[in-house]
């Protein structure tokens, strides 16, 4: 790492100083998010509450460079894109772990916030509040030739006040290229694109082309889990679900929505990327429905999830990061002075080997 010229060099791209945590401002609080290659922890920096994101290294030479590579792109390009549904980048430092430090949302992730809404559904204007923010957030990055690749409700993330949703997780975000073969071992299967597959068998790193519509489609059967709440595909293994979309063009059923939105829904989702809309058109027409069915807002329902909440596993990757504590559960009380003692905020270089 080098700053003579006010930038410090990680790898793969420039990361400019102001960017560049302090580790010793850098305050490490409760554990709140674990995925396959990364912990999450509520903390502060500078007197500031933020999520702090630990990457862990990896054990062989080959993961720990594979990581390494990760860490650089999403941190480069948090520190590119800024925009209200994104999740704000605070920074990041590369010593004496990998951290990237976030804006701390308490809303808890899309997929929790579902979850304890069931059976019930969304108010539909809330739903489509919801699609109008995710879809923002991606025009952005499309705009920026940023594909994220891994759009699924465990990586959008609800503000205190669950009236916003803002896209976090850009471990998998890739710059677009059009000569560019991409690798297609990115997110959970359930909410890939089918041209990510390999006639094959989705074999671990097969080399496809694709472009940005991969977004297009994941963000349709985002869409439709927001209108049904429902799991796309259920009854289905991950697996399943991805051969079936592949290789049948199986999608989940649309029949029972009005017809407008179910042509939104189903366009996004066509075997076809180029006959997918872009995101402005996305945009336009969630809009137009929008306005057709009701000119006012509807207020999102408060929603508080539950620490005993089981979820399911997902696939590799930073899944499920960055989500909500229940702080209306009495377990989120301390009850004596060693439980406060426990959760109060330590040093990044005290406890660092511990958290890995």
């Amino acid at each position: 790492m080098g700053s003579a010229n006010g930038f410090h060099y990680m790898d793969e791209f420039r990361l400019d100083a102001k960017w560049v945590i302090n580790p010793k401002h850098l305050f490490v609080g409760p554990k709140i998010g674990e995925g396959a290659h990364a912990k999450v922890y509520e903390g502060k920096y500078k007197n500031q509450v933020v999520a702090i994101k630990m990457v862990n290294k990896g054990e062989t030479q080959e993961e720990v460079a594979r990581r390494e590579a990760r860490f650089a792109r999403e941190v480069a390009m948090l520190s590119r894109v800024q925009h209200k549904n994104l999740v704000k980048f605070i920074g990041a430092c590369r010593e004496p772990v990998m951290v990237i430090v976030t804006e701390l949302l308490l809303g808890g992730t899309l997929r929790k916030y579902l979850l304890n809404l069931r059976p019930s559904c969304l108010d539909m204007r809330v739903a489509l509040g919801f699609a109008l923010d995710i879809a923002r957030a991606m025009e952005c990055l499309h705009s920026h030739g940023i594909i994220h690749r891994d759009l699924k409700p465990e990586n959008l993330i609800l503000t205190a006040d669950h009236k916003t949703v803002k896209l976090a997780d850009f471990g998998l975000a890739r710059e677009e290229s059009l000569t560019e073969m991409m690798t297609a071992e990115t997110g959970t299967y359930r909410w890939m694109a089918p041209e990510l597959y390999s006639t094959v068998t989705l074999r671990h790193g097969e080399k496809k082309h694709y472009n940005h519509k991969v977004d297009c489609y994941s963000f349709a059967i985002v869409l439709w889990e927001l209108i049904q709440n429902k799991l796309p595909f259920e009854g289905m293994s991950n697996l399943q679900a991805a051969y079936a979309a592949a290789f049948k063009n199986v999608r989940p059923t649309a029949e029972d929505l009005p017809d407008d939105l179910a042509l939104i829904v189903t366009s996004c989702w066509k075997e076809d990327p180029n006959a997918r809309p872009n995101f402005s058109q996305i945009i336009d027409m969630l809009s137009n429905y929008l306005h057709k069915i009701s000119p006012l807002p509807a207020i999102p329902p408060r929603v508080y999830a539950t620490r005993n909440t089981v979820l399911a596993p997902e696939s590799p990757g930073t899944s499920a990061l960055m989500s909500g504590r229940d702080d209306s559960s009495p377990s989120a009380t301390p009850t004596s002075s060693s439980s406060s003692a426990e959760t109060k905020p330590r040093s990044l270089f005290f406890c660092f080997s511990q958290c890995l």
